[in-house]
């Protein structure tokens, strides 16, 4: 096996990019892979059951999965995660908008050839 076919552990955002999104105490979070490649790998290790324990510390509620294979891409909505929304909660990002890069801190495992920087791997 060469080196770019091992399997490292790196944080979501090496190996993808977020987008995010709210709607009262609702919030969309978008991942797209850089490589097309990535896109299955991501889609077995992002279900919505682990989406909603890395979130459970915010109170997260449902978590809904949205697939697009298109794109590729997947959007996930987490309900009840703003601790009330903009106007309710007295956290100091009542919009979300750091909980997409939240989710890219999650570890994720793929092939070295797909992660930006392997060398980062974690243990």
């Amino acid at each position: 096996m060469n080196g770019a076919d091992r399997t490292v552990r790196v944080p979501l955002h090496e190996v993808a990019h977020g987008r995010t999104g709210d709607k009262g105490n609702r919030v969309n979070i978008s991942v797209i892979p850089y490589h097309e490649e990535a896109w299955s790998l991501l889609l077995e290790q992002l279900t919505p059951e682990r989406i909603k324990t890395w979130f459970a510390a915010k109170g997260a509620g449902t978590v809904t999965r949205y697939e697009l294979p298109n794109l590729p891409a997947m959007n996930f909505v987490i309900d009840d995660v703003l601790q009330g929304g903009v106007n309710g909660a007295l956290n100091l990002d009542g919009h979300g908008k750091s909980l997409a890069f939240h989710l890219l801190s999650m570890p994720v495992e793929v092939p070295a050839r797909l992660a930006l920087h392997p060398e980062k791997a974690v243990g």
